[in-house]
């Protein structure tokens, strides 16, 4: 049996992790080859599974990250995915605030060997938030940095509106931290394909262990809308009462100036929408450090129409 090449996405939460998973199976599917996704994501709820087509097998794992609570479980639903579908490529996108060595480092199990071949850590970096880190606490700057210091592939991502001075401090940090890297300058997290697959694992050094809970103190929960809401207020909310510890915002909205449901996206102050077609739950995940639940939801059930 040939062996699955593993790719695992890596990057902080909002950074085009999901937006890439996207296109490599779009490609994958467009070659006629066998693809298989594992998902991870902290809370109990996944919006970004609706991304996997669902002729495409997909594991989930909830409420824990891969690199710690979850790593066993990691294991077994690799094994499991093999075993099954016999993918030719396995593609596994972590949460935002898991550490790519111990991703690695289950894939590298025993029992797997028989079943997988050179896992490959992707880390897609907001561009903007990887200058300002310094308004990020010390842990996430810590993990922001690992995903950095272990990539094979360097994705810059948004750097559509980062000048030409900001693109020399990206270089000049990578090759300080990673001088090894393939790196590339990407809006979308837009890629060939090929440059993926010509690429190998290289020596990984000493890592800092970062934590959900130990050392970092991430939270997630989920708000549900009881209708639509003003784009207007909500964007106003987003701007001028959001707090800034809020990573990323991701689930389904209406609002009262259109008609219809709208998947919505927000990292790093910028929110995004793109229509959806399906009857969807008018809910959203918010993840960040330091929330005042009961006041989130406060504001936000005051923007319902």
């Amino acid at each position: 049996m040939e062996k699955a090449k593993v790719l695992i996405l890596a990057g902080f939460l909002g950074s085009g992790k999901t937006t890439l998973l996207k296109q490599l199976l779009i490609e994958e599917r467009r070659k006629g080859s066998r693809p298989a996704v594992l998902m991870n994501e902290i809370g109990s709820v996944s919006i970004d599974s609706d991304a996997v087509p669902g002729d495409i097998p997909l594991s989930e794992l909830l409420n824990g990250c891969v690199c710690c609570t979850l790593q066993d479980q990691l294991e077994r639903q690799l094994l499991l995915l093999c075993q099954q579908h016999a993918p030719e490529t396995i593609i596994i996108e972590a949460t935002g605030v898991a550490h790519p060595i111990d991703i690695l480092d289950a894939c590298l199990s025993p029992d797997l060997l028989p079943f997988i071949k050179d896992p490959l850590i992707i880390s897609v970096i907001d561009s903007p938030r990887w200058l300002k880190r310094e308004n990020m606490s010390i842990q996430s700057r810590m993990l922001l940095t690992e995903q950095v210091k272990h990539a094979d592939l360097l994705l810059w991502n948004k750097t559509g509106s980062v000048t030409e001075a900001e693109r020399e401090q990206l270089l000049e940090d990578q090759n300080r931290l990673n001088p090894k890297v393939t790196a590339l300058f990407t809006d979308y997290a837009k890629v060939d394909n090929s440059l993926i697959r010509s690429l190998s694992s290289h020596e990984k050094g000493d890592y800092q262990t970062v934590r959900i809970g130990e050392q970092l103190k991430v939270k997630t929960f989920i708000h549900t809308f009881s209708g639509p809401v003003s784009k207007e207020r909500f964007e106003d909310w987003l701007r001028n009462e959001a707090p800034d510890t809020i990573y990323r915002m991701k689930g389904y909205m209406q609002f009262s100036e259109k008609p219809g449901t709208v998947l919505m996206h927000y990292s790093y102050g910028l929110p995004q929408y793109e229509p959806e077609f399906m009857k969807k739950p008018l809910r959203i995940v918010i993840i960040g450090e330091e929330l005042d639940k009961d006041e989130l939801s406060s504001q936000l059930n005051r923007l319902v129409e």
